[in-house]
């Protein structure tokens, strides 16, 4: 049943926003160039890693090394913008159509996290990851990695139709007001560096 509403929800956004998708793919070429879209890998349900679609929303700019700059340097105020609306996370749609993502789920963070999970973390993987998801409409960066686990897990262990319905729906005020879209002194969330619990039990070794 819920495969079934991905796929017909995606489809019907894709038509319905097809302008709109067409207006932010002239925009970003004219204001970042080629190429349109950033892709990155995400680990998907059971840890699968799939490459999740992204507007570009910074400067490919590079050191002397051919390093890129931090994130502060590559964001312009398009990219800014862009972020603030989420309308960078639209062809998302496509994933979830592809099947790799569900419309509402734990968001797919970065493949290195995988390993810092605690073994009760880890089960937000048992699901396909979301566009939306409890802990974006409680906060979305503004909430600290645990407890945006914990609201993942949650969703884990007692997501339905109806829950699903709920979080879209509180979803579209959460992006009206835009808040939480940075975590503080970051352009974006800020880096998981693993459990504080399991770091002193790793200083406590010897």
């Amino acid at each position: 049943m819920k495969r079934f509403f991905d796929i017909i929800i995606s489809s019907i956004a894709l038509i319905l926003l097809s302008p709109v998708f067409i207006y932010v793919m002239l925009k970003v070429r004219k204001n970042l160039g080629s190429p349109i879209f950033f892709y990155q890998e995400r680990p998907g349900k059971n840890g699968k890693l799939f490459k999740m679609i992204k507007f570009r929303s910074m400067k490919d700019a590079t050191d002397a090394q051919g390093i890129p700059l931090p994130d502060e340097e590559r964001i312009t105020p398009f990219g800014q913008k862009l972020r603030s609306t989420s309308l960078d996370e639209m062809p998302q749609l496509i994933n979830v159509l592809k099947g790799d993502m569900s419309v509402v789920g734990p968001r797919p963070m970065l493949k290195e996290f995988v390993e810092l999970y605690s073994p009760e973390q880890a089960r937000r993987l048992e699901v396909r990851p979301g566009m939306t998801g409890l802990a974006q409409i409680s906060g979305r960066n503004d909430l600290e990695y645990e407890d945006r686990f914990k609201c993942d897990v949650w969703y884990v262990d007692h997501h339905n139709i109806w829950v699903d319905f709920k979080i879209m729906f509180k979803t579209v005020a959460v992006m009206s007001k835009r808040d939480g879209i940075n975590a503080p002194g970051h352009v974006g969330p800020s880096l998981f560096k693993g459990n504080s619990i399991q770091e002193d039990k790793d200083q406590a070794q010897p």
